[in-house]
């Protein structure tokens, strides 16, 4: 048990991250609830060796346990891979018309797939980098890689997603009415 200023810090420092925390286990093991229970594990875990973190940067170290608890997890389980389903929260509310908000799902749906579609290697350097804004540094740090393999890493990783991509019908065929 934390005393009560660490675990004042550990809020402060650790516990802004955990949509981060959440958003890569759900890519990670491509299910909601399994990555709200890895998700938990990890918040647990990093709570019970808060008291080893001194300085540094407090979003990769939660990260590098979030990682390390859906590999442990995905070698128990191995479920089956099935695609991330559109939450409704994440459909635009700008003020767009109805066709292009039919489009920018439509292209969202396909980014999906595509990301989903990568191997999870791949996968995590991708969602680390674009979807949550991770430096090299901090990819490194998370997933302990050398800064070259990471930005090697990542290079590979986007052509695999354009590739993927591209691969993909953009649109389907317009039907006749």
């Amino acid at each position: 048990m934390l005393e009560p200023q660490e675990r004042e810090r550990f809020e402060a420092c650790v516990l802004p991250h955990l949509d981060a925390a959440f958003n890569l286990a759900r890519w990670l093991l491509r299910d909601k609830q399994n990555a709200e229970d890895v998700t938990q594990e990890a918040m647990l875990r990093a709570y019970r060796f808060f008291g080893n973190f001194r300085a540094g940067d407090a979003r990769a170290w939660l990260l590098q346990i979030v990682r390390n608890c859906c590999y442990t997890w995905l070698q128990k389980n191995r479920p089956a891979e099935d695609l991330a389903e559109l939450e409704e929260e994440s459909i635009p509310s700008s003020g767009l018309s109805p066709e292009a908000q039919a489009l920018a799902i439509h292209d969202r749906e396909r980014v999906m797939r595509a990301l989903d579609s990568l191997p999870s290697k791949v996968r995590e350097i991708l969602v680390l980098r674009e979807l949550e804004g991770c430096s090299y540094k901090e990819i490194s740090a998370i997933t302990s890689r050398p800064i070259g393999t990471v930005m090697s890493g990542l290079a590979r990783a986007r052509q695999q997603l354009r590739d993927a991509l591209s691969e993909q019908p953009q649109k389907e065929p317009r039907r006749a009415l």
